[in-house]
């Protein structure tokens, strides 16, 4: 997990560190994927717009010049029961489907530091956005990428509080049933709305 903005600074610098790493971890320890990761050095988060480019070209860089399997792990600043959660995993899942990653495991909201701050919702967001981004040439991926993180990177002040202002398993869930209460429902459904309104194309997947 490279740390954008730490001793590796730039963005550009973070990209080769993470290709180096992904390649030892093949290489050296005898890896069958590779579990990624580029986290912001501030935010704690996989999810900004450095973090999304240097795991990008990372794996392009990966994904053209070898067969290996290569994954990322996802951070989302705010915490479940939250449409700016769904939204940040959302972008990380079109990014990374779109620059050749194999797995995604996720999502680990509330930059998963917080207990019972994780959800099935996150993951489900999370395969369904990836499943509409296999639609997308990288040139409208961009574009995508550019509606979404708009709409949630000028909060992350906002929701850098412990619990990224989301709601607990429990409060937010059945935790009988597992399954989602009508609140995450309605905030799911908002969610996806406003995902198919930035272009990612969903219909007939949620």
């Amino acid at each position: 997990m490279p740390i954008v903005g730490g001793y590796l600074g730039s963005v550009e610098q973070a990209a080769v560190s993470d290709v180096a790493t992904t390649l030892a971890s093949f290489a050296m320890f005898s890896g069958t994927y590779h579990l990624d990761g580029p986290v912001h050095v501030r935010w704690g988060i996989t999810t900004c717009r450095e973090a999304l480019q240097v795991a990008c070209h990372a794996a392009l860089a990966i994904d053209r010049n070898t067969d290996f399997m290569i994954a990322n792990q996802y951070y989302p600043i705010a915490g479940p029961c939250t449409e700016m959660c769904l939204l940040e995993t959302a972008a990380q899942a079109v990014a990374d489907t779109c620059s050749g990653r194999e797995l995604l495991s996720g999502s680990a909201a509330a930059k998963g530091v917080v207990l019972d701050m994780t959800t099935g919702m996150e993951a489900r967001v999370m395969g369904e956005s990836a499943i509409g981004a296999t639609k997308l040439s990288p040139k409208k991926a961009n574009e995508v990428l550019a509606n979404i993180l708009a709409l949630y990177e000028k909060n992350y002040k906002e929701y850098a509080i412990m619990g990224g202002k989301g709601k607990k398993f429990q409060d937010c869930y059945n935790p009988v049933t597992i399954r989602p209460n009508p609140e995450y429902l309605t905030i799911y459904e908002k969610a996806m709305n406003t995902l198919e309104r930035s272009g990612l194309p969903l219909q007939g997947i949620w």
